[in-house]
């Protein structure tokens, strides 16, 4: 975890600090000028960590999720502010994992944060907590937190395409912590 959080304050520093040259404050690049925002996304599982050491083992371990936003601002960079329901779907063995045993709904809220915009493109992280329906040995607790990187490209006000990296663990609140760590794909709509 202290991993996490030293690559974390290692990207978001610098970041930061550029972040009113490149982000107009009455333009939030998540959702434009609209107050609303909904989501869906899909993802692939991987057996390691987040950043450190980056997801390099894909499972048979995937997640779908729904997403509805609205737009805000963290320390006055355009930000949005979400609340998720996922679902977490897996199929048999592989690594040492029955990934079968860990097909839980999930449901959590989030801050994304943007990082940048140029043109068409922008960037965020986002950090948030929320439940899993049941408790696995994988992840000892119903508690989760949430990390997630997205990169963004807007085909037009309304329609954007999100790349993420998706990272859920309990913080060591339990003893197992193993997490579950996703690449994904996701389509947003503003209205």
């Amino acid at each position: 975890m202290k991993k996490i959080w030293f690559s974390l304050l290692f990207f978001i520093t610098p970041l930061m600090s550029m972040a009113d040259s490149c982000i107009l404050p009455e333009k939030n690049p998540f959702m434009g000028t609209y107050q609303q925002q909904i989501a869906f996304g899909i993802g692939q599982g991987f057996d390691t960590g987040w950043i450190l050491p980056p997801p390099v083992k894909p499972v048979p371990f995937y997640i779908g999720t729904f997403q509805y936003s609205q737009p805000t601002t963290f320390f006055r960079v355009p930000a949005r502010r979400s609340i998720n329901i996922s679902e977490t779907v897996g199929f048999h063995e592989k690594n040492g994992w029955e990934w079968q045993d860990y097909s839980i709904p999930m449901i959590y809220v989030t801050e994304d944060i943007a990082l940048f915009r140029y043109k068409r493109l922008y960037a965020g992280l986002g950090a948030g907590a929320g439940l899993q329906a049941k408790q696995n040995d994988r992840i000892g607790s119903k508690l989760l937190f949430q990390f997630k990187a997205t990169f963004g490209y807007n085909f037009d006000r309304r329609w954007a395409a999100e790349l993420f990296i998706q990272h859920f663990s309990n913080a060591n609140t339990a003893d197992e912590n193993n997490s579950y760590a996703f690449y994904g794909l996701g389509v947003t709509y503003n209205y």
